[in-house]
C-alpha cells in the first residue's frame, strides 16, 4: 500500500496536537484535584489572626481567618447581580479598621435588590464598635461579568466588581491583599450561604477526552482514507492489467 506523504503528515500532526492538548487538560484537572484538597484541609485547619502585619494572598488564600476592628459603612461598596435563588441582589463589602493597625475588606454577605428601584438599599444592620469576624480568605468579593466600567452612575456605591489594589489607591487605604468572606453571624441580617469555589474540574476532563476523540477520530479517518486510496490502487491495477491482456 502507497502512503503519501502530505496526507499522512498532516493526520500526525493532529493527532500529536489533540493528544497533547488532551493531556494538558487532564494535568489541569489533577492540578484543581489538588488545590481542592488543600481548601478542604485548610478549612479543618485553626483560623489565622489578620492583623496590621501584610499577609500574602498565595499564603492565606482559602484559609480560615479571624480579624477584629470596626466596620467602616461610609465606605461600603455593593456588588451588583450578585443572586441568590434567583433573586436578584448585592454582595455588602466593607472596609474594616483593624484593631491592631491597617484595614481589612470584608464581604459581609447578600442583600436583596429594591424590585421597584435598583438604587435603594434594603435596610440592614451594620454592628457598632469593635467586632469580631470570622471567614475564608480570598483573592476577591466575588469576580462577575462586566462590560465597560460596570456600576450605577445614580449610586456611586453600587459597583460591578472591586478590586482590592485599586480600591487601595482610591481610598488611601492600606488593605491586606485580600478579601474575607465572612461566615460567622453578627446580626445584621445578611445572607451568607456562601456557594463552594467553583474548580472546573468536570470541565477539564470534558474537554480532555473531547480532544482525545478528535484524535482517535484523525486517526480513523487517517486509515479510512490510506483504505480507499489502496483500493483505488488496487482497481486502477486490475484495470490496466486487463488491458495489458487485451492488448
Amino acid at each position: 500500500m502507497k502512503i503519501r506523504f502530505w496526507p499522512t503528515l498532516l493526520i500526525l500532526i493532529v493527532v500529536a496536537v489533540t493528544m497533547r492538548l488532551g493531556f494538558w487538560q487532564r494535568d489541569r484537572a489533577h492540578q484543581k484535584e489538588a488545590l481542592n484538597a488543600r481548601i478542604v484541609a485548610f478549612g479543618n485547619a485553626p483560623a489565622q489572626q489578620v492583623g496590621a502585619a501584610p499577609m500574602p494572598l498565595g499564603a492565606i488564600e482559602f484559609h480560615r481567618v479571624e480579624a477584629r476592628g470596626e466596620f467602616m459603612p461610609e465606605r461600603v461598596v455593593y456588588l451588583d447581580n450578585r443572586p441568590y435563588n434567583d433573586q436578584p441582589g448585592f454582595y455588602v463589602v466593607m472596609p474594616l479598621k483593624l484593631e491592631g493597625g491597617g484595614y481589612m475588606l470584608v464581604n459581609r454577605g447578600w442583600l436583596p435588590r429594591n424590585m421597584a428601584d435598583r438604587t435603594v438599599i434594603e435596610p440592614y444592620e451594620t454592628p457598632k464598635g469593635i467586632v469580631d469576624v470570622q471567614g475564608i480568605a480570598r483573592a476577591n468579593a466575588s469576580q462577575a461579568f462586566e462590560l465597560g466600567s460596570g456600576g450605577s452612575a445614580a449610586h456611586k456605591e453600587i459597583r460591578q466588581n472591586l478590586d482590592v489594589g485599586s480600591y487601595a489607591a482610591e481610598t488611601g487605604l492600606a488593605f491586606q491583599p485580600f478579601v474575607i468572606q465572612q461566615t460567622n453571624d453578627t446580626g445584621d441580617k445578611l445572607v451568607r450561604n456562601w456557594p463552594p469555589p467553583t474548580l472546573g474540574v468536570e470541565r477539564n476532563y470534558g474537554y480532555m477526552f473531547q480532544w482525545w476523540g478528535m484524535a482517535a477520530a484523525a486517526v480513523a479517518f487517517g486509515l479510512y482514507a490510506a483504505r480507499r486510496a489502496a483500493k483505488k490502487g488496487d482497481e486502477g491495477d486490475e484495470r490496466d492489467e486487463e488491458a495489458g491482456n487485451h492488448a
